[in-house]
């Protein structure tokens, strides 16, 4: 399996309307992208300061899956629209386990 995890830090000014448009068109694409396997999103618990304010953990059979993921152009447009307009900070990682 290979999981790809991903947190953002919303802009000031990021609206709430915003986050949640976020939150529902990223949750669409496991209906759109068959090679998603298990996909969790939401947003920090606000346990710890500091933390990234949304998480995503998306898990594929393989790199070759997640490829098609990260390129396809359904996510590509959820980034470009809704995404990058309200991103302050990005951070990523993908791993074998």
């Amino acid at each position: 399996m290979f999981r790809h995890v991903v947190l953002f830090t919303w802009a000031e000014g990021a609206t709430d309307e915003q986050k949640a448009v976020v939150a529902t068109e990223l949750g669409k694409l496991t209906g759109i992208i068959p090679e998603i396997r298990s996909y969790t999103l939401g947003a920090d618990a606000g346990v710890n300061p500091g933390n990234h304010e949304f998480a995503v953990v998306a898990d594929f059979d393989s790199v070759d899956d997640y490829l098609v993921y990260r390129d396809h152009p359904v996510h590509q447009a959820v980034i470009a629209e809704h995404i990058k307009p309200i991103v302050a900070t990005r951070a990523a990682a993908q791993f074998v386990f």
